[in-house]
């Protein structure tokens, strides 16, 4: 019954420009909090949502995501089922395949010809995430708090109790959110990182937090303008520069050299990502980048007694 709900409710913000909850909460004959709660799922379905406040506020999709046309083609469908097959790849959802089969009873056959365009996004989680999946969606959907033990970006490995709230996938990197008990504020954890994940007997009372609070309060910290560099890749890694860098970051030369411009959200990330590019490219600037740079080859070159 969710699955249609949902469905039925992502219709109607396709089909009317503003949707109050009042009016879907009458219309579907639930609570606000279950509208709520929907409109949230709709979110973290990749559907992007916006919520006006005021007399003539309400729900509506973002700009720019709408679909058009109200008819969705045979190519239309076989993009959503590639992607929520991509979903199951990682997830392992009864509720995906459920929805699946919905979709495809709902496709139009193709009177002649074959799809130009195949997209395959049944990408692979990272390993440690697979496991998670279910034992944490059990306990969002069960009001139950989980422990766990979690490493931070410097290995620092403490105990966290908390009591989740969804998962999100951004970046192809698994999150969950919830109200953290060891820090007494809503947090966002990586699955990846998490350890000996438990569910506990104790249930909790949802708090009013939605993915769009926590996406502000955490995903918007992240500035990814923090760190500029420009390197200077030899001949050899002009595709992955291209594969890697936008075309506007990039400056051909002569000699089959290239310059990029680029970002990082820290000095670490700066690090980290020159040095997987090993001797084939070089930082021009910034001097305190060459500098932390220069001190990481200097310790790699004491573990392996270079002098």
């Amino acid at each position: 019954m969710k699955l249609d709900r949902l469905l039925a409710i992502t219709m109607s913000l396709l089909n009317q420009t503003r949707v109050s909850a009042t009016e879907l909460a009458e219309r579907f004959e639930v609570s606000l909090r279950t509208i709520y709660r929907d409109m949230e799922s709709i979110n973290q379905a990749g559907i992007p949502i916006i919520s006006f406040p005021g007399s003539d506020g309400g729900y509506e999709i973002m700009s720019g995501y709408r679909i058009d046309k109200q008819i969705l083609s045979f190519d239309d469908f076989s993009a959503i089922c590639s992607a929520l097959r991509g979903a199951k790849s990682a997830t392992d959802s009864s509720d995906i395949n459920e929805l699946l089969e919905r979709v495809g009873a709902l496709m139009p056959t193709r009177a002649s010809g074959a799809s130009d365009v195949h997209v395959d996004l049944d990408f692979k989680p990272a390993p440690n995430d697979k496991g998670k999946f279910e034992p944490l969606h059990k306990a969002i959907k069960e009001l139950k708090v989980v422990q766990f033990n979690y490493l931070d970006n410097k290995g620092q490995e403490t105990k966290r109790t908390i009591e989740p709230m969804g998962l999100f996938l951004k970046g192809y990197v698994w999150y969950v959110y919830g109200y953290c008990l060891t820090r007494a504020d809503i947090r966002v954890f990586r699955l990846s990182r998490m350890l000996g994940l438990s569910s506990l007997s104790d249930t909790f009372i949802r708090r009013p937090y939605t993915l769009q609070d926590v996406e502000q309060q955490f995903m918007g910290k992240v500035n990814f303008q923090k760190v500029r560099a420009v390197l200077r890749f030899q001949p050899e890694m002009k595709t992955r520069v291209r594969d890697e860098f936008s075309y506007d970051e990039i400056s051909d030369h002569p000699d089959g050299t290239v310059t990029v411009i680029a970002h990082y959200s820290s000095k670490e990330r700066a690090v980290r990502s020159i040095l997987s590019y090993s001797s084939y490219v070089m930082v021009i600037e910034p001097s305190e980048l060459i500098e932390e740079l220069a001190g990481h080859i200097r310790q790699m070159a004491r573990i392996y007694n270079i002098n």
